[in-house]
């Protein structure tokens, strides 16, 4: 049985955050999201999938949207605010030919997040 590999975040309110490392482990990132769980990407490729496990505080959001943009190429390559998605586990999809890691999204809310943000999260 191969051992699940993501990045753990714990909120101050407790929530669990999962982020990918990399293809692999973003697949089964989401994989494991469930339906009306949400779930981020930056607009960008090149970031980690990121997952709030169980109810989501506002707070909670911003977290995980500062947390997958601090893993992403977009930040690692301009370190300037980064455009991050957020969406339910319900509008992910997966067609035939997608690489390993990629998915398509149904529908989504934008939040940017300033560089600011970014820098403070250790």
């Amino acid at each position: 049985m191969k051992k699940i590999n993501f990045r753990i975040f714990i909120t101050e309110n407790g929530t669990t955050i999962l982020a990918g490392k990399n293809d692999e482990s973003n697949e089964d990132l989401i994989l494991q999201s469930k339906e009306d769980e949400d779930v981020f990407h930056t607009k960008e490729a090149g970031s980690p999938f990121v997952n709030i496990k169980g109810e989501a505080k506002k707070s909670d959001i911003k977290i995980a949207a500062i947390f997958c943009a601090k893993f992403s190429r977009d930040w690692k390559k301009n370190k300037k605010d980064v455009i991050v998605h957020q969406f339910k586990g319900k509008d992910i999809y997966k067609e035939k030919g997608m690489k390993i890691g990629t998915f398509g999204i149904k529908k989504f809310k934008t939040i940017k997040i300033k560089k600011e943000d970014i820098e403070l999260l250790t």
